[in-house]
């Protein structure tokens, strides 16, 4: 199943090319959180409807909750996609931007099965890798000082 996951992923990043705009844009809202190279690198796309995989073997495997979960982002690889009316939340790109980190330190494969086997395992609010977007981003939406986020999460995972 992650190998089709994997290929699902690889094609709604290239559907989206067109649209990805450049993480750089972020520079000075997150400088020392993450470095101007890393922001070069990540993408993100603004979206009316976030794109999920939705296979019948995915909801016959106790994903059906997390697919049909209301989200305002999710990240594929190097890109995450935003829903529009969320677009001016810094903090959600913070927490994506933690994801596209998480993607790169675990690699796809990696990522996809520590993903999915923690949502099963935990549930989506307490699975290890949301909960660490989710402390991060808190650390920065409360105006909390910079630290070297990409080391953070080599060294948490």
């Amino acid at each position: 199943m992650q190998n089709v996951i994997a290929e699902w992923i690889r094609q709604v990043n290239i559907t989206h090319a067109p649209l990805r705009q450049s993480c750089v844009t972020f520079q000075d809202a997150f400088d020392g959180f993450y470095s101007p190279d890393f922001l070069a690198s990540a993408y993100f796309v603004v979206v009316d409807r976030i794109p999920k995989p939705d296979f019948p073997e995915l909801r016959a495997a106790g994903f059906g909750a997390f697919m049909d979960m209301e989200a305002a982002g999710i990240t594929y690889d190097d890109t995450y996609y935003v829903q529009r009316r969320f677009v001016g939340d810094r903090g959600l790109h913070f927490h994506e931007l933690v994801h596209v980190l998480q993607w790169s330190y675990l690699q796809r494969e990696g990522f996809i099965t520590r993903y999915m086997s923690e949502i099963l395992s935990h549930g989506y609010q307490d699975a290890p890798l949301e909960v660490m977007a989710y402390q991060l981003d808190g650390h920065y939406r409360q105006g909390n000082p910079p630290f070297d986020v990409q080391a953070y999460v080599q060294q948490n995972l």
